[in-house]
């Protein structure tokens, strides 16, 4: 497949997931369901399956949409009983349930590397063993989320009570904006190095594919390890101090990237980047549920969706323009534009 193509895959992956999630957000605020968490992961299965078996890129298409559409269910929902679940620690808590995702994100290159890329294709469809283990960990939450549900309504408590925000409308929206514009900044990076990076390492550096799908799982793994960090800390120090230094922090290790001619240190690198800038999400979500509280699953998707579009409008332009120009040139022009 060409650059620009695999920039398509992720663009429709992304867009399912995004676009969506608002909405399921909003919907699920107004009417919550239990189940959602293993509806959500049953799509995510089908999708893989259907992924592992296609032969064609229109196939590949749809399968990345039913995964992607798995994302929009459950994440507006997850996050609303993380919250629930949190005992006040929220930014914990966000960490916690983030890095779940990021740990997977981050397990799934070497999952590649050692089943799929050695054995075939096919070999996706066990990963469908981990899909169903999943839900049946999330049938006790489904229990315990429906019990919830049946006890607020049985007392007459609003399952959505109209919480005090704490600034203004006007201002509520312009920080949100904000907010938007620093995950805007986080994910087209993010996602440039989760699509491309391995083959500027294998252009560049002359790795194989599976050294390079290890390269990206030491990036991955430290998004995971960011993320978890980052919601405590912001618990403790304050969430805008965690948002500004992870955003900023992130500059000086970008900077240096793209001059950088020795692997090894190129992948020390891009391990700091990771861990500083994986590091604002968990922050910047609870600010913002915090600013909006009556409106958790909105929020939620909202945040979580904006990351995934943009992520995959950002893959299918560095993917058309790395067919152009070349991977290298479009990292060194993206390195230094970040």
């Amino acid at each position: 497949m060409s650059f620009a193509q695999i920039g398509l895959i992720t663009l429709v992956y992304q867009m399912s997931a995004s676009v969506f999630q608002p909405v399921f957000g909003l919907f699920f605020d107004k009417r919550p369901f239990a189940w959602t968490l293993p509806m959500g992961m049953l799509f995510t299965m089908t999708g893989m399956l259907n992924l592992a078996f296609s032969t064609n890129l229109y196939w590949v298409l749809f399968s990345v949409f039913i995964i992607g559409i798995g994302s929009s269910v459950l994440h507006p929902e997850a996050s609303r009983i993380t919250s629930l679940a949190s005992g006040g620690r929220r930014g914990l808590a966000q960490s916690l349930f983030q890095v779940g995702g990021n740990l997977g994100g981050s397990l799934g290159p070497l999952l590649v590397a050692l089943i799929v890329a050695p054995y075939g294709r096919h070999n996706i469809a066990l990963f469908a063993i981990l899909s169903v283990i999943a839900i049946m960990v999330m049938i006790p939450v489904g229990k315990w989320y429906k019990g919830y549900i049946t006890r607020m309504k049985r007392d007459h408590i609003a399952l959505q009570p109209h919480m005090q925000m704490p600034l203004p409308m006007g201002k509520t929206v312009l920080s949100i904006s904000i907010l938007l514009i620093l995950i805007f900044s986080k994910y087209i990076y993010m996602a440039s190095l989760n699509s491309y990076y391995t083959f500027y390492l294998i252009h560049k550096f002359g790795v194989s594919v599976q050294a390079s799908q290890l390269y990206l799982f030491v990036f991955l793994i430290a998004t995971a390890i960011g993320t978890l960090l980052g919601g405590p800390i912001g618990d403790r120090v304050g969430r805008k101090y965690v948002i500004w230094a992870s955003i900023l922090g992130a500059a000086p290790f970008t900077l240096i990237m793209p001059h950088v001619e020795n692997l090894y240190l190129t992948t020390v690198l891009s391990f700091c980047v990771g861990l500083t800038l994986s590091s604002a999400f968990p922050a910047i979500l609870v600010y913002a549920q915090e600013l909006l509280p009556y409106k958790l699953g909105l929020i939620s998707g909202l945040f979580f969706g904006f990351a995934f579009g943009v992520a995959g409008i950002a893959s299918a332009v560095l993917g058309n323009m790395a067919d152009r120009y070349g991977i290298e040139a479009v990292s060194y022009t993206h390195l230094r534009a970040h």
